[in-house]
């Protein structure tokens, strides 16, 4: 994923874990809050809760990778955490993949015209 669509700073983590609204599923967690940018900025994130360090790093690795799919179909103007749960690292890439479109079309954050196509 490039520099400009990550979410970095632990002050917007923050921001968007306190105003963001929240959608959930099975496998991970969405919070989302709008931004003023003209962009999405995307943060990932596994507790400890996940596994130890490399099992934590497998799931956030498969949570970018299934963002990175749908990033260009994604509206500008939020900021998107993804927050890893336990059973993630097991589920695989197509998996991951598929929750995270379930949670992005629950939120409505596709574009108006990828609505239509998918």
């Amino acid at each position: 994923m490039k520099r400009e669509f990550r979410l970095t700073s632990s002050t917007d983590f923050e921001r968007v874990r306190q105003t963001g609204k929240s959608f959930s599923h099975p496998l991970l967690v969405l919070i989302a809050a709008e931004n003023q940018l003209d962009r999405v900025r995307v943060g990932v994130t596994a507790g400890k809760r996940v596994g130890n360090a490399v099992i934590r790093n497998r799931a956030k690795r498969l949570m970018r990778a299934g963002i990175d799919q749908c990033l260009q179909d994604l509206a500008p103007g939020w900021d998107l955490v993804l927050v890893a749960r336990r059973s993630l690292p097991a589920a695989g890439y197509w998996k991951t993949s598929a929750a995270l479109a379930q949670l992005l079309v629950k939120a409505g954050l596709l574009r108006a015209e990828r609505k239509a196509d998918g």
